[in-house]
């Protein structure tokens, strides 16, 4: 199942700031006048040109689907680059764009569908591409400069094997759980489309919809209490959390972990 990335809007739209122009309605104080002055003429100066290329603020306002629609080609060409000189140069020459932080999550939701479609190996280009980014984030933070500016201070430092092997052992374990949040993902997206279509759990075999706690959503469901079960058919969390308030404490605690391993209930 393919995600439409481009039309998740997974990060909360950024709200550009509306520019106040109200005029001051205040009397105007009368102020002593100074000796005078010839006053100089105001220095010509030529018109400036318009910059090329993206503004770095207005685009650090776009909304993730303004920002998708904008730059996904940028994203996508950066995530096929496997050399990690072709990706410093790139990124010295689209840092601007690609050092945002839709960019990351751009990244990241690709690397999620890469793997949810079978696709490991440019999930592992993709990942590596999302961890450098996230990293030069994370060096500018402790450098307290902009990311731009420690994009060539970053790769550098791949270039002595602690740092190397430090970044790789970040990535392995990013990859890991990356796999193991596909799996919950597509059983989650499976388990969605089945209630839209009206499809019945109980017909898809039972070691396919075994829960990441290894139990079965079916009989999970089924030995739930009925507040509970009324809950969950009706996919109001509200309503979720009134019925386990009204529970004890020690019961409303074992049910809940039982719908996680099942795969009824997501933790994240």
């Amino acid at each position: 199942m393919v995600i439409q990335r481009r039309r998740k809007n997974l990060v909360q739209h950024h709200l550009k700031k509306e520019e106040s122009a109200k005029k001051s309605d205040e009397p105007v104080v009368k102020v002593e006048k100074a000796a005078a002055v010839k006053p100089k003429p105001p220095p010509t100066s030529k018109p400036t040109k318009p910059s090329a290329g993206p503004n770095r603020e207005q685009d650090s306002m776009l909304s993730y689907h303004d920002f998708t629609v904008k730059y996904a080609d940028l994203c996508e060409e950066f995530m096929t680059l496997s050399s990690l000189d072709q990706s410093r140069d790139f990124l010295i020459q689209h840092g601007v764009v690609l050092l945002q932080e839709n960019a990351s999550n751009y990244l990241l939701l690709a690397s999620l569908e890469d793997e949810m479609n079978g696709f490991r190996d440019k999930m592992r280009l993709t990942a590596r591409q999302s961890q450098i980014i996230s990293n030069i984030a994370e060096l500018a933070k402790t450098m307290k400069s902009h990311p731009g500016n420690v994009i060539i201070p970053f790769f550098k430092r791949l270039e002595e094997k602690e740092h190397f092997d430090g970044f790789m052992q970040g990535l392995n374990a990013f990859i890991e759980n990356l796999i193991k949040r596909a799996i919950v993902k597509r059983k989650e997206m499976d388990e969605e489309r089945a209630l839209e279509e009206g499809v019945d759990l109980k017909d898809i075999p039972k070691e396919e919809r075994l829960g990441p706690g290894g139990l079965d959503p079916v009989d999970v469901f089924e030995s739930l209490p009925l507040s509970l079960q009324e809950a969950f058919e009706s996919r109001d969390t509200e309503n979720l959390k009134q019925a386990l308030l009204a529970m004890e404490p020690g019961d409303a605690e074992y049910h809940m972990k039982r719908c996680v391993d099942c795969g009824l209930w997501n933790e994240g």
